[in-house]
């Protein structure tokens, strides 16, 4: 087993990691997740051009496109409250 097969367990372990910290109370870890999701994305994008997955290289392109989008949101929200 080479080396890029292997990184589906990291994507598995930063996307779970990216989860729990989106969901925190804590303003800081919500932000850090959305990074860490962002590293997901790529960790994934990566795994699926090695094992041409065409399918899951779009969902994740799509994935970050709706996470950049949802923190754009927010912080237009954050500026309207006082």
């Amino acid at each position: 087993m080479d080396f890029l097969n292997l990184l589906q367990w990291p994507a598995m372990l930063v996307t779970m990691s990216a989860a729990w910290l989106v969901a925190s109370r804590s303003a800081l870890r919500r932000e850090v997740g959305f990074w860490v999701f962002l590293l997901s994305n790529a960790l994934w994008v990566v795994w699926g051009w090695h094992t041409s997955a065409p399918a899951l290289i779009a969902l994740q392109v799509g994935l970050a496109a709706l996470n950049i989008r949802g923190a754009m949101k927010t912080e237009a929200t954050n500026d309207l409250v006082p």
